[in-house]
């Protein structure tokens, strides 16, 4: 992929981009409206357009940053609103919502790996356009996978926190809530020090190759 023009290389990530953070953001959504809290709804935030979830940072300036530093392709798209409260059943449904993002991924995963089959054989015969339909197919996977297993991680504001809110104890569930605030500052410390890559970079890369082997 590195050996095409920079044009075609930002044309590869910038569409799987676009739809994994949106998608994921409307899973998050669609899932509460169906719980019983239609704010994001009720916003317009359950468009599968990507410009209503546009975050100037995490959609548009980290993307680029990460890609002319590294090759590579990172983001979130601003988070859908949710108002636990309206959720008929808080506790579980609070892990439901959670857990309704990283499946918009997962669905997504399925989706670019099904687009990988029908062009790679194309592809390898010397057609152009379903060589660049097929780098996109895989940079689909890449992006979808990073963000499904990402945000599975128990740390908040992340989805896996949610889950396990959602399991312990109640008076022990709202103590870990508390790390909330901080938790922010905690993911860039542990991503900036590759220790957050060490923990799921075995798991992420593994899953792809996976995925991978059911390309070719």
């Amino acid at each position: 992929m590195s050996d095409l023009p920079i044009t075609y290389q930002i044309f590869i990530w910038a569409i799987p981009v676009l739809f994994a953070v949106t998608l994921h953001e409307v899973g998050h959504g669609w899932a509460a409206n169906k719980l019983g809290d239609s704010t994001a709804k009720d916003m317009g935030r359950l468009s599968l357009n990507p410009l209503k979830h546009i975050d100037p940072i995490g959609t548009i300036a980290i993307p680029l940053l990460t890609f002319f530093l590294s090759g590579f392709v990172f983001g979130w798209a601003k988070p859908v609103p949710v108002n636990w409260n309206q959720l008929r059943n808080t506790k579980r449904d609070i892990a439901l919502v959670a857990l309704a993002g990283p499946a918009a991924n997962l669905l997504m995963i399925f989706f670019w790996l099904i687009m990988a089959k029908i062009f790679i054989a194309s592809a390898e015969q010397g057609d152009f356009g379903a060589n660049l339909l097929t780098l996109m197919a895989w940079a689909g996977i890449v992006i979808n996978s990073l963000l499904m297993i990402l945000n599975l991680f128990p740390l908040p504001p992340l989805d896996g926190s949610r889950v396990v809110f959602s399991l312990l104890p109640t008076q022990l569930a709202y103590r870990y809530a508390k790390l909330e605030p901080y938790g922010l500052i905690i993911l860039v410390i542990l991503l900036a020090s590759g220790i957050l890559f060490k923990l799921i970079g075995p798991i992420i890369f593994g899953f792809q190759q996976f995925m991978y082997t059911l390309i070719i």
